[in-house]
């Protein structure tokens, strides 16, 4: 059994907001044996797999990692809406993997600062923002060098120091960002309310981001892909 069937086995339980005790119940086996599946200890077999699936109302090829769709649906450009208010002149042309790509980073982003103005703090929508500008700022910079005759006046900070300065930054605002995020900035703190409103599973994404949320979750499953490999 691969490596993301305990992960997400305990995260469909997770969701749904139940005790191991009563999932083993509901699933026919011991609460010692759900606790090793969990935990990765035990392989279980195609039956239980099945029977998961099916307890859960998702797909088996969801629940063992092959696919970040509850349904298992296989993903394709065509598949993927157009990002929001894109018109036919901006489209990407050409290869797949650039159009794909832009799909999946903008669909996601419109997640992201849906999250951003649910949450309703305008320092933490603000340092988000500015660590994304420097992303692409650092990766158009990337870009440009590729012709070196292109006038490196466009930029004011030199190509020698723009890297460490731009990573720098990214990561001061990345400390902030999750220091506003899980409350231990307390001069500017989340309130309660809203950090209970702002509850986050795949189904409720699938429901509330009918557009968007394939998009996310193959960006979250293609990313982590790439950091595992």
């Amino acid at each position: 059994m691969n490596s993301d069937f305990p992960r997400i086995l305990t995260l469909l339980r997770k969701e749904r907001g139940i005790s191991q005790k009563q999932a083993a119940s509901e699933l026919s086996i011991s609460q010692a044996l759900l606790s090793h599946y969990e935990k990765g200890i035990r392989e279980c077999g195609l039956d239980f797999v099945v029977r998961a699936a099916d307890y859960y109302h998702v797909s088996c090829d969801f629940l063992l990692g092959r696919s970040p769709e509850r349904t298992g649906a296989t993903l394709s450009v065509e598949d993927i809406p157009e990002p929001e208010n894109a018109s036919q002149d901006n489209r990407m042309r050409g290869s797949i993997l650039p159009t794909l790509n832009k799909k999946l980073i903008f669909n996601s982003l419109n997640i992201l600062f849906d999250f951003l103005q649910k949450i309703n703090c305008k320092e933490l929508t603000s340092k988000i923002s500015d660590f994304l500008m420097l992303s692409v700022y650092r990766m158009f910079r990337s870009v440009y060098g590729v012709n070196p005759k292109n006038e490196q006046s466009l930029f004011t900070i030199s190509k020698h120091l723009y890297s460490a300065k731009s990573l720098a930054a990214m990561a001061e605002l990345e400390a902030e960002i999750n220091a506003l995020a899980s409350g231990e900035d307390h001069k500017k703190l989340i309130p309660a309310d809203v950090r209970e409103s702002l509850n986050v599973t795949t189904e409720n994404l699938s429901s509330d981001y009918p557009q968007y949320a394939t998009s996310l979750l193959n960006l979250v499953q293609n990313t982590e892909n790439k950091m595992k490999s």
